[in-house]
C-alpha cells in the first residue's frame, strides 16, 4: 500500500532517530507543526470521544482523497495525531480503512510509548476518520 509523502518523511526521520529522547523531541516537533484549528472547528460536534485529552477532528474530501485537520490540548497527543494525519492525509476512503495504526506506530518506533489509553484515543481518532469518510 502506498504511503503519502508526509508519512515517508516521518518514517525516515523517526528511523534515523537513534534514541528515545530524539524520537520524543521529533514527536513534539511534529505536534508543533500541526496547523492550529480555528475556534469555529473546536466545537463539540468535532470532538473525538474516547480520548483522555481533548481532540478535535475535521475532514474534507478533495478529488476523491481525504484531508483531515486535528488539534489537541495535550502536546504529546498533538504529536501523535500529527503523525496519524501524515499517514492518512491524501488517502481514499478505501485506503483509509486499511490503515494499521499499531503497525504504523511500530514502524516509527513509538509503539511501546503508546499507553493503552493513548492507543485507544488514537484508535478513536482513526475510527472517527472512517466514519467521516464512510459513504452516506
Amino acid at each position: 500500500m502506498s504511503m503519502p509523502a508526509d508519512a515517508v518523511t516521518a518514517l525516515e526521520a523517526f528511523q534515523q532517530a537513534g534514541s528515545w529522547e530524539q524520537r520524543a523531541r521529533l514527536l513534539m516537533q511534529w505536534g508543533e507543526r500541526l496547523p492550529a484549528l480555528s475556534d469555529v472547528d473546536k466545537v463539540e460536534a468535532n470532538r473525538v470521544h474516547g480520548c483522555e485529552s481533548q481532540v478535535w477532528l475535521v475532514g474534507a474530501l478533495q478529488d476523491g482523497h481525504w484531508q483531515f485537520a486535528a488539534s489537541s490540548d495535550a502536546r504529546l497527543i498533538r504529536g501523535l495525531v500529527a503523525l496519524l494525519l501524515a499517514r492518512v492525509n491524501g488517502l481514499s476512503a478505501v485506503e483509509l480503512q486499511q490503515v494499521d495504526l499499531p503497525d504504523w506506530f511500530n514502524q516509527l518506533g513509538l509503539s511501546r510509548q503508546l499507553s493503552p489509553s493513548r492507543s485507544n484515543g488514537l484508535n478513536a481518532v482513526l475510527q472517527r476518520m472512517n466514519e467521516l469518510a464512510a459513504p452516506l
